[in-house]
């Protein structure tokens, strides 16, 4: 009998906040087949990602490529001094974040974008933690580089928000497909419209569907960056 893959090393694990508990309570009611997942798959890896600037970053690094990718660029970057601050980041150069680090040159610019939104003020991510859900979506993705599910990831990991729900992540679609049978996996707008029966826990139910995809491919890779 195969054995499931050890969890990834890119997220940290921590105790799951007192929500989580509300939510897998609520979402055994709402989805049984979702909430089984536990029973197959075994106890959820509760990751975090760092709040601010080293959150998105770590996201950056993470878009359009394999988790196991992501981390490799991302424990070279954040080796190099200065690199997890706004400041010292827009002094490295491209040999440093391309060469040393790993990052293509398009991630490279949307890293010094980050960095210059948020010493410019234009990108407040003190005020993250009272805007509603949309509107810290909208206000991430007015950044060069940062798009929806970008936005959505570091909400969802960084700031530990209960019903963000990346309707564009391939992983969820095919771990949904796999988990009732579809004949294919749905597209961002039919997987919306089948999140919506896990509000208020989207991003709970995602969690259980990555944990379901990581253990039905047998791959540490399967979690938000892996394209399934």
């Amino acid at each position: 009998m195969s054995r499931p893959p050890p969890p990834s090393t890119t997220f940290p694990m921590h105790p799951p906040p007192e929500w989580a508990e509300r939510g897998l309570a609520a979402l055994a009611g709402l989805d049984p087949a979702l909430h089984c997942v536990l029973a197959r798959c075994g106890p959820l890896p509760w990751r975090r990602r760092p709040r601010g600037f080293p959150g998105l970053l770590r996201t950056i690094c993470g878009q359009q490529i394999s988790n196991r990718a992501a981390g490799a660029i991302w424990a070279r970057l954040s080796a190099i001094p200065g690199a997890l601050e706004p400041a010292t980041l827009l002094l490295l150069d491209d040999a440093t974040l391309c060469g040393a680090a790993g990052l293509s040159r398009p991630k490279a610019a949307h890293a010094r974008s980050l960095a210059t939104a948020i010493l410019e003020g234009r990108l407040r991510l003190e005020a993250l933690p009272d805007m509603p859900d949309e509107e810290a979506v909208a206000h991430l993705c007015t950044i060069r580089g940062l798009g929806r599910w970008t936005a959505q990831v570091h909400l969802l990991f960084a700031e530990d928000r209960p019903d963000i729900f990346p309707e564009g992540d391939i992983a969820l679609a095919a771990s949904l497909a796999h988990l009732r049978e579809l004949p294919a996996r749905p597209a961002p707008k039919a997987l919306t419209a089948l999140a919506a029966e896990w509000r208020p826990y989207r991003s709970l139910a995602a969690r259980l569907l990555w944990h379901n995809w990581r253990h039905a491919t047998g791959r540490p890779g399967a979690d938000p960056e892996d394209d399934g």
